[in-house]
């Protein structure tokens, strides 16, 4: 309540307000509020009737002015209608129909078998660190198709038993069948120039170095080259594991 602009008085000098200057009070706040918040030409609930007064056609409340009528938009029961009409609302609207979703089509390939394939182990004669050479040849392979890889932990396969020693090198392009190699789970050394992928255009070869880490005394001399995408998928397994025997020579094995 302002106490300091009523007329002929003093702060502290005047009586207690009485409830209709308290009333007053409050909807001329709630006016001023409502002003604020709400554009009352585009209140659609809001009407003028041919006596001169004003209509809330959501409550059917009869207002002299538009500052009652403000004040009353932001009471409890103005609220509570509002509050009703828009679930009444929400519950009669028809159910929107889902978005179409963009199909994209998937390009299906007969397949024509597994690629020929070349495995080599290697090792640096200084540093005395091993790695892989992963070879596959797809001369069939269609046109704007890439070869894509992937490594694929014990337990995402389901050809044979999990076990957390081994891992999975899937290969695949279109329209051959994805082949997959069986490595020790060691962690993969990808510094730069030791872990690398090449696509071969015209030989139809994808060349591939694997190695473990550094603390697995895994090494690899060839460039890097980031051609390679992912694919998870896996069709056939081919057992290696006995490349990574330790043997005083070490020689070159080739799989084909």
């Amino acid at each position: 309540m302002d106490f300091q602009h009523r007329p002929g008085g003093k702060t502290g000098s005047g009586g207690v307000a009485s409830a209709s200057e308290s009333n007053r009070d409050r909807r001329e706040r709630l006016r001023q509020l409502a002003l604020e918040t709400i554009d009352i030409n585009k209140d659609p609930y809001f009407m003028k009737n041919h006596l001169g007064s004003y209509e809330c056609k959501l409550c059917l409340t009869l207002h002299n002015n538009e500052g009652s009528y403000l004040a009353h938009t932001q009471g409890k029961k103005h609220q509570t209608n509002l509050a009703r009409r828009a679930a009444k609302e929400a519950k009669e609207a028809p159910a929107q129909p889902a978005p179409e979703k963009v199909k994209v089509e998937v390009k299906k390939f007969v397949k024509i078998g597994r690629p020929g394939y070349k495995v080599t182990k290697q090792r640096d004669p200084e540093m005395g660190q091993q790695s892989l050479l992963f070879q596959i040849d797809y001369p069939e392979i269609a046109e704007s198709i890439m070869p894509r890889h992937r490594f694929m932990s014990a337990y995402e396969q389901r050809i044979e038993p999990p076990d957390r020693r081994w891992q999975y090198l899937l290969m695949a392009a279109e329209p051959y069948e994805t082949i997959a190699f069986k490595v020790p789970s060691r962690e993969i050394d990808k510094a730069e120039g030791k872990f690398w992928t090449h696509w071969n255009r015209e030989t139809k070869q994808v060349s591939r170095v694997w190695g473990g880490s550094r603390a697995d005394r895994v090494w690899s001399h060839w460039p890097q080259h980031p051609n390679l995408g992912i694919r998870p998928v896996l069709l056939r397994l081919f057992r290696i594991s006995d490349l990574w025997k330790r043997e005083p020579s070490l020689p070159s094995l080739e799989m084909q």
